[in-house]
């Protein structure tokens, strides 16, 4: 694996133009983090031009990024007979506006767009890997398939392959992909966003009702999937209500609300239907991270680099996370790290972020703003930037 570009110059045009001319390739622009990404990185980096092409169109982010001036070209992919027409769209769209770089956003658009991208003359194609490890069963056979697609064809289409987290390059380098190109580049965080509230009581009563607040607010925020591993994270809190831990459990993300049958049934069956508030689908999430004292990620796999972890962390919130992907990386000593599928761990985790909560008023404010520090040290978005600004230039440079 090369390490990451740290360069200062890069290529300039003459007349004032934008640096370079970007075209990011993505599956869709609906919420996910590869989108989450994406979207920061172009609103953040003012010194290129960016054209994003969805080869799927819709998705909140398509509008938001429209409105501030990003083109959003949508293509015609679908399953029923669409995919040669997008593909044909794709590549006329590239041959005629000739960008500077390629880049591409998850499997699909590594395969598709990279391939199409080479056919169109285009020298300079990154891929990007937001993923870790693929399980039969778990993962659809759809992205196993087109990752070793990828694996085999990384030794000439891409030029890099830009991973989110160190164990995405780790476990794709095991899968075949060609160990040379990959080059690892964190999450951002735009920082004026995720921060600490002041104490704001008003802020609370939003979610919680007066004798809610004298417990302690735990949260997980991420959609119902078998990837977040719900299930545990209900059983890990029965574990914890039998030691007579008192709590509240904030769950918020798509299909985390009253309507999912199957939620519903096993909240019931671990006995914490007072226990748990379903929040749904929100877009306020920096308040809902300033309002839980402890987040919790319980994923069980696949996890590359859980934007969660960092947006809590930056608002202040100590974390338990289960160890897949980057999540220890993130977290460092600021929190607790405990293996997946384990709910008696996880449980000891969260019995004792709470405990020292309760004890240690002293020590948790040094947690809470050591977690604050880690992620303005390490995770900011102007890191991120930079660090594709060099990339991509490094790219350029390499093939003149």
């Amino acid at each position: 694996m090369i390490p990451l570009f740290r360069k200062k110059h890069l290529i300039t045009h003459e007349g004032g133009f934008p640096v370079m001319h970007i075209m990011h390739i993505i599956t869709s622009l609906y919420p996910g983090g590869a989108q989450s990404a994406l979207y920061r990185l172009c609103m953040s980096d003012t010194s290129n031009k960016h054209t994003i092409v969805a080869m799927i169109g819709g998705g909140e982010l398509e509008k938001r990024l429209a409105d501030q001036g990003i083109v959003v070209e949508t293509l015609g992919f679908t399953r029923q007979g669409g995919l040669f027409k997008g593909f044909l769209a794709l590549w006329r769209l590239l041959r005629s506006l000739r960008p500077d770089i390629v880049q591409t956003w998850m499997y699909h658009p590594d395969l598709i767009g990279g391939i199409c991208a080479r056919l169109a003359g285009i020298r300079h194609v990154c891929w990007g890997v937001r993923h870790t490890a693929l399980e039969r069963g778990k993962s659809s056979r759809s992205s196993m398939l087109t990752a070793r697609l990828c694996a085999s064809l990384s030794g000439f289409v891409p030029t890099r392959i830009v991973c989110c987290a160190h164990e995405a390059a780790r476990v794709h380098e095991s899968l075949g992909y060609r160990s040379d190109k990959l080059v690892v580049i964190p999450n951002g965080y735009d920082l004026s966003d995720f921060y600490p509230y002041s104490e704001d009581k008003n802020e609370r009563q939003i979610f919680l009702c007066d004798s809610e607040q004298l417990l302690p607010v735990l949260g997980m925020v991420g959609r119902f999937n078998v990837q977040k591993d719900h299930e545990n994270l209900l059983r890990a809190l029965a574990d914890l209500k039998s030691r007579g831990v008192g709590f509240l459990c904030l769950l918020v993300g798509a299909d985390l609300d009253a309507e999912n049958s199957t939620l519903a049934k096993w909240i019931e069956e671990f006995g914490l239907q007072h226990n748990i508030k379903l929040l749904g689908l929100r877009s306020d999430i920096p308040a809902v991270m300033n309002v839980i004292d402890l987040h919790i990620l319980s994923s069980s796999f696949g996890e590359a680099f859980p934007n969660v972890i960092a947006e809590a962390m930056a608002c202040g919130t100590p974390c338990v996370g289960t160890d897949v992907g980057d999540t220890s990386v993130i977290i460092g000593k600021c929190g607790w790290v405990v293996p997946p599928r384990d709910s008696k761990k996880l449980a000891d985790a969260i019995s004792a972020a709470i405990h020292e909560r309760e004890t240690s008023p002293l020590l948790w404010a040094q947690r809470r703003h050591s977690s604050v520090e880690r992620i303005r040290t390490h995770f900011t978005i102007d890191r991120m930037v930079t660090a594709f600004n060099d990339l991509w230039s490094d790219c350029m440079e390499a093939k003149k």
